[in-house]
């Protein structure tokens, strides 16, 4: 097995946004915002060869939106999708794989483009794209609360040109690459355990931990569509993964790639920090 990262680019979202009934006066301690209570979020993708596979997971916002879509990110520092993937020696016909763990816009954008035509295509062709099930019936059919963050032109398209697979149930999805559901944050959220060959396990924490303060349980974006869910979630989860010592790889955090877990007075929170290359090696 081959693990690599990159970070697609950054951008800047409200803090509140990102901490939902959290009052500002604590998590502002821990992940400061600037004088518009903006705060900086990465959007890093994992590239994983495994037992002859290319599996790329999650693939940011994608190119083919709007000047003024892009307007409301503040994008900065970025090296992009393809240009990233190149940087670490992929060309987009390599990846024969894709896990999006959710259809929210910021993570599955990537998986399609327009052609100087036009038209919609695959950016990867010849990869499966590896979706849940519960989160594509989501997608298509979008509850109120969530109908902005599904864009039809990055989803639809995934089942027409024929590279959608439906996953259904736990387990490994391929060697190494273990999945889990989680139903707080979307229905139907996709977390990846990737089984390293020295023993460790690396957890890609997408929205399930979009930082390392939203380790506490209690601290939840307000995009989560069942709070009280992703508590229990978050809880369950946590003693597992600090009485085994995975590894926490944060989608999102600006500041920290990975983390241990400790155990508090207060609970299970993150512990020492970690690059990636200090986990895989």
């Amino acid at each position: 097995m081959k693990v690599q990262h990159f970070n697609i680019y950054n951008f800047l979202i409200d803090g509140g946004a990102m901490f939902g009934v959290v009052p500002k006066l604590l998590w502002n301690k821990v992940y400061p915002a600037d004088e518009n209570n903006l705060i900086p979020l990465a959007l890093r993708s994992l590239v994983i060869e495994t037992n002859g596979r290319t599996v790329l997971i999650d693939n940011g916002f994608g190119d083919k939106q709007s000047e003024k879509f892009f307007s409301h990110f503040s994008i900065f520092g970025d090296i992009g999708l393809i240009d990233g993937l190149a940087k670490l020696g992929y060309k987009p016909e390599a990846i024969t794989d894709i896990i999006l763990t959710h259809l929210h816009y910021d993570h599955c954008g990537g998986s399609i483009k327009r052609n100087a035509r036009g038209e919609f295509e695959l950016t990867f062709p010849n990869a499966t794209i590896h979706i849940s099930k519960n989160q594509w019936e989501s997608a298509i059919n979008p509850n109120p609360r969530e109908a902005d963050s599904f864009l039809r032109e990055n989803i639809i398209p995934i089942e027409e040109l024929g590279a959608l697979n439906l996953v259904e149930k736990e387990g490994f999805l391929m060697p190494g690459i273990e999945i889990r559901f989680f139903n707080g944050h979307t229905s139907g959220q996709i977390i990846p355990l990737i089984h390293l060959p020295n023993g460790r396990v690396l957890v890609y924490a997408a929205d399930l931990f979009p930082s390392t303060a939203h380790i506490h349980p209690v601290w939840n974006a307000s995009y989560d569509v069942e709070p009280l869910v992703s508590m229990d979630e978050k809880k369950t989860f946590l003693e597992e993964a600090y009485e085994k010592n995975y590894v926490i790889y944060y989608q999102h955090d600006y500041h920290c790639e990975c983390s241990l877990l400790q155990q508090t007075p207060k609970g299970i929170r993150a512990g020492e920090k970690l690059k990636l290359a200090d986990v895989i090696n």
